[in-house]
Parts: structure tokens; C-alpha cells; sequence
């Protein structure tokens, strides 16, 4: 029988199949799954093919040999390697006058982060104690081929979780070949609006959403020949059946404890897979600094388990949350005895200007938070402002016990997952403090 061919062929020779492809209708979610040398087929085009009599359908059981063959292909090299190998090697001294820094900074998307290292000859105390670097910029999308050089210019210095010891994480801000910031250099404009509001002593809490994905971008720990029951018992949930990939949660938040990131902690969410982790309360520019290092950590922990991290505001359409990045604010004076009549102040002049801060609260000018804030599932309208004590489902949230207190600070439910940090904080400051409507 061919299909014998077929698992011979899985155990010789992989997903070589010269002489026919083979393809299971409504798998995985409705779409077929045509396979040729490891390949995935349109399910119209899988159709036209099988009236055509060229294919024909697979029994489910060898398709799940196959998709399964087909994922262990795909699983990145990472997750393949024996960490303890890795082990072994991380043990091996290094000279007492070596410090490996690594550089980090934001590439041409304003989403993704790059990264390399440096040898220093002694132990940087601080980011100026670190040289000035460069990067091929037309790797990035930061820079043409024929100037591609970008600089690297030292901004926040962190221990390093991964090599340990004297080892440092570098934040770093990107520059032009004519000392100019790059496009998605966003810390540059907000450290001078920060130095211009100090003496209001801006404080900043964010909460970052993202949802784990195994790496076919489905939602890690979901079936995946349909979804997983209702929301309602994840949230905070305990448990093999609520809650997905706590592993890599915990180890996050200690690489961040350790790196000296101000953690303030964290949940699962929502929608199954989906997690949330709070940084805060800094200061001024420590929010964006923090933040962005407490990403890099996120996506680099789960590399080392295989898994991608996503932080896009809505990946799963349908009845399922989507993922914000909650950002909680206050001035000094906010803090003070009947502070809500300056929050009360602040809200209004933030109404006054709601487009202009939902085209800067996700890196393309609103278009992701489209399909986040639909008034649905714990969010307010992108097109309409409001605000209550409370309530979960308005653009701003005053918490029950700042109203109570009658001072405090109050939350910003509209910025996504995949904000920019440095732009959201710098925007809540130059209109509430500078009054820039």
C-alpha cells in the first residue's frame, strides 16, 4: 500500500515525496494542509488539485505524522541545543580583567530589538564608561547600503542575567551617520521633555501584556485542531488546564530582579497564554529604559525554551482579550493631599487631544489598536474619549482607592502591547505638564 511508502518514506527520507503530495481537508482549524517536500498549500488550490484527480486526501492519522515530522523540522536551533552543554562552557573563567558588554538597541521597525557584544579591559560602573559603537544600519532598516554605519550611543547599564558575574546589559540609543537620532530613536526627544518636567517628578508604571506562540505562531498550550474553553478561569489562574508556560514567567521575572530592572510583578492573564508583567514606579526616563530591557529579557529567556513572545495588540481574533500596555502616572502634585483635583485637570486636557495620542500609543499610528480598542473585551472606543472611577472599559481609569484617597494617580488603558515606551511617557508629559494640546 502507498501509505506504507509513505511512513517508510517519514523515516528514510523526511517529507521527500516525488511522485504525489498529500493533504488533509479542515485540519487545523479549518484550513487544508498540503504537504510537498514540507510545504502548505491554499486550501482552494488543495481543492482544485483533488477534482483534478492529482492529489488525493490523507488519512488523519499519517497527516499527524507528518505535522508533527514537519514541526520538529521547524523548532529553531535554540531549543534543539542541550543547554547543559551550554552549561559547561558558561562555567569556563574568564580573565579577571575582562567584562563582555552587550549592546542593545531598537532596530528600524521600532518594535524589534538587536543586539551584540563587546570585550571591555575593566568593568563599565556606568553607560559613559562604555565606548561609543556602530552597527550595520542596512541590516536594521535604519540605514542605506552605500552609509550604512549606525552608531551606538550608551544609555542605561544593567547586569547581565545571562553571563553573570561583572557582565553587563547596554541600552543603547542609535544615531546617524551625521550624529542625528534615527527614526526610531524615540529616548532622544523624551530624555529632553523629561529634563524640562523634573521638578514634577513624573512617576510611571506600566503594565506589559504580550501572549506566548509555539513556533507556527499559534498560541502556545491551545489545541490545534480548535481553541481552548471560554475566558473566565485563566486570569490569574492555577493550574495545568488554565495556565500555559509559567516556566518561562518565572524565569523572566528573575532575570529582570537580577539585571536591576524594577520589576513590580506579575499574572497570567485573560485569554489562555496571554501574561502580563508590571514595571514600576520609575521616574522620567527610567520607565522607557526599564521597559525595553524587561523586553529583551522577555524575548531572550524564552529563547533558550523555544518559544516566540508576542507582543502584538490583538493576535487572536474573535472573543479572546487583547494585549494593551496599561500605564499608570502621576506628578508630584497628584501624590499630594487633594491631588484628584489635579488628576481631574490632567483628564481633561487629555480629552482634548484623543486622536493625537492613539496614532502615538502603537508604532503604526493607531492602525494595530484598531483592532484592539473596539469597546469590547476590557477596552474603551478608539474613537470616543472617557474616563471613570473603576471602570475597565473607558480610556481612563481612576482607581477606587485614589477616589476614595482623593489623591494618587490614575491609569491609561489605551496605549498596545507594542507601544513605544519612550513616546507614550513623553506624550502624558508634555500634555498634562506643558499643556501641549
Amino acid at each position: 500500500m502507498w501509505h506504507d511508502w509513505v511512513k517508510k518514506g517519514i523515516r528514510k527520507e523526511g517529507f521527500f515525496f516525488p511522485h504525489f503530495l498529500l493533504f488533509n481537508l479542515d485540519y487545523n482549524n479549518g484550513f487544508s494542509k498540503v504537504l510537498c517536500n514540507g510545504a502548505l498549500m491554499p486550501k482552494q488550490q488543495a481543492l482544485r488539485m483533488q477534482n483534478t484527480g492529482s492529489i488525493q486526501q490523507t488519512e488523519q492519522m499519517y497527516v499527524d505524522i507528518l505535522m508533527e515530522r514537519r514541526q520538529k523540522l521547524k523548532m529553531p536551533h535554540s531549543a534543539k541545543l542541550d543547554q547543559n552543554v551550554l552549561k559547561q562552557y558558561m562555567n569556563i573563567p574568564i580573565p579577571g580583567d575582562k567584562t563582555q558588554v552587550m549592546y542593545i538597541w531598537i532596530d528600524g521597525t521600532g518594535e524589534g530589538l538587536r543586539c551584540k557584544t563587546k570585550t571591555m579591559d575593566e568593568e563599565p560602573k556606568k553607560p559613559d564608561d562604555c565606548p561609543i559603537w556602530n552597527f550595520d544600519g542596512s541590516s536594521t532598516g535604519q540605514a542605506e547600503g552605500s552609509n550604512s554605519d549606525v552608531y551606538l550611543y550608551p544609555a542605561a547599564l544593567y547586569k547581565d542575567p545571562f553571563r553573570m558575574g561583572k557582565n553587563k546589559l547596554l541600552l543603547c540609543e542609535t544615531y546617524k551617520y551625521n550624529k542625528t537620532p534615527t527614526e526610531t530613536n524615540k529616548r532622544a526627544t523624551c530624555k529632553k521633555i523629561m529634563e524640562q518636567v523634573k521638578d514634577q517628578k513624573p512617576w510611571f508604571g506600566m503594565e506589559q501584556e504580550y501572549t506566548m506562540l509555539d513556533q507556527d505562531n499559534h498560541p502556545f498550550g491551545w489545541p490545534k485542531n480548535g481553541f481552548p474553553g471560554p475566558q473566565g478561569p485563566y486570569y490569574c489562574g492555577v493550574g495545568a488546564d488554565k495556565v500555559y508556560g509559567r516556566s518561562i514567567v518565572e524565569a523572566h521575572y528573575r532575570a529582570c530582579l537580577y539585571a536591576g530592572v524594577k520589576i513590580a510583578g506579575t499574572n497570567a492573564e485573560v485569554m489562555p497564554a496571554q501574561w502580563e508583567f508590571q514595571v514600576g514606579p520609575c521616574e522620567g526616563i527610567t520607565m522607557g529604559d526599564d521597559l525595553w530591557i524587561a523586553r529583551f529579557l522577555l524575548h531572550r529567556v524564552a529563547e533558550d525554551f523555544g518559544v516566540i513572545m508576542s507582543l502584538d495588540p490583538k493576535p487572536m481574533q474573535g472573543d479572546w482579550n487583547g494585549a494593551g500596555c496599561h500605564t499608570n502616572y502621576s506628578t508630584e502634585n497628584m501624590r499630594k493631599d487633594n491631588g484628584i483635583k489635579v488628576i481631574e485637570e490632567a483628564i481633561e486636557k487629555l480629552s482634548k487631544c484623543h486622536m493625537k495620542h492613539i496614532k502615538a500609543y502603537d508604532p503604526n499610528d493607531g492602525e494595530d489598536n484598531k483592532r484592539r480598542l473596539t469597546g469590547l473585551h476590557e477596552t474603551s472606543s478608539m474613537t470616543d474619549f472617557s474616563a471613570g472611577v473603576a471602570n475597565r472599559g473607558s480610556s481612563i481609569r481612576i482607581p477606587r482607592q485614589v477616589g476614595e484617597d482623593g489623591k494618587g494617580y490614575f491609569e491609561d488603558r489605551r496605549p498596545s502591547s507594542n507601544c513605544d515606551p519612550y513616546t507614550v511617557t513623553e506624550l502624558m508629559c508634555r500634555t498634562t505638564i506643558l499643556g501641549e494640546l
